[in-house]
């Protein structure tokens, strides 16, 4: 006999821009957000029946309705009503989920000062999260950011690692360290500052990457990770992912040149990736 396990359906890549107009300055928001609902829909796997489901093109219509009216100023606010919204309208709905990333618009500085109406993108950085609700049950949220760039030129180094018939890689004692990081973390609660808190992670991550003495990106990784569930208790875990972004000392001994650590050339592929969740005990 065969059942149907788990399912569910929803609408990906549903993009938004919002301007809030003040009377003094602009604001802009511009989030891609994925929604997914579960629920009782076996009958329009098995039977054609498409009474139950409502149209991923309404989904994509209520993205926009609904931020016509909502004074949510973060991902994890706007999510949460999103979701709430689905529940609310539809009983046949039994879970949503609703996942968000918002690129980094700032306002251009212009005269020592920012621009009230003109904006810039000056990173690939996007914020990012996850809202995931079950009918009678408060929401999970799980958020985080992806393409964070960083490189140190000093205080890294990388030496005693295995060695065999198939490694080429010397010992490294001062290396450069660059790294696209995404971050992931989960939230005790589903009513808090977010936007405070992750500033707060943001910056005590860079801080770690900074002044840490790193003898490895696994060394840096954990560091950092640490350092924000001993400061931020409102986290209860958090998964970091870094790509070992690699710059290679150029050989310029072949021109009669030497090259004291000043000179590299970037590699983009292949590279090492390393990834860990750190949790807290107790």
């Amino acid at each position: 006999m065969i059942t149907l396990s788990e399912n569910q359906y929803g609408k990906s890549r549903v993009r938004l821009a919002r301007v809030k107009r003040n009377s003094d300055h602009n604001d802009f928001r511009e989030w891609t957000i994925e929604i997914s609902l579960a629920g009782d829909f076996e009958s329009c796997f098995i039977a054609g029946d498409n009474s139950k489901i409502l149209p991923t093109d309404t989904m994509k219509n209520t993205v926009y309705s609904l931020a016509r009216t909502s004074s949510a100023e973060c991902v994890e606010d706007f999510g949460k009503e999103l979701a709430a919204f689905f529940l609310d309208r539809n009983p046949q709905v039994s879970a949503a989920r609703i996942t968000l990333a918002e690129k980094s618009w700032e306002h251009l500085h212009t005269n020592g000062k920012p621009h009230p109406t003109t904006f810039v993108q000056s990173s690939v950085e996007q914020q990012t999260a996850e809202v995931a609700t079950k009918r009678a049950a408060p929401p999970s949220i799980r958020s985080g950011f992806e393409n964070l760039v960083i490189m140190k030129t000093a205080d890294s180094a990388f030496t005693g690692f295995v060695k065999d018939s198939l490694t080429t890689l010397p010992d490294a004692t001062d290396r450069l360290f660059a790294t696209s990081v995404r971050a992931r973390w989960s939230y005790s609660s589903p009513n808090l500052p977010f936007p405070m808190l992750r500033s707060k992670i943001r910056q005590l991550l860079l801080t770690v990457f900074a002044d840490h003495t790193s003898k490895s990106v696994q060394h840096t990784l954990y560091a950092m990770g640490e350092s924000i569930l001993e400061n931020v208790p409102e986290i209860d875990d958090i998964e970091l992912t870094m790509p070992n972004k690699h710059y290679l000392l150029a050989d310029l001994s072949r021109f009669g040149q030497d090259n004291p650590n000043e000179i590299f050339v970037p590699i983009d592929e292949p590279h090492g990736t390393i990834e860990a969740r750190l949790r807290r005990q107790g």
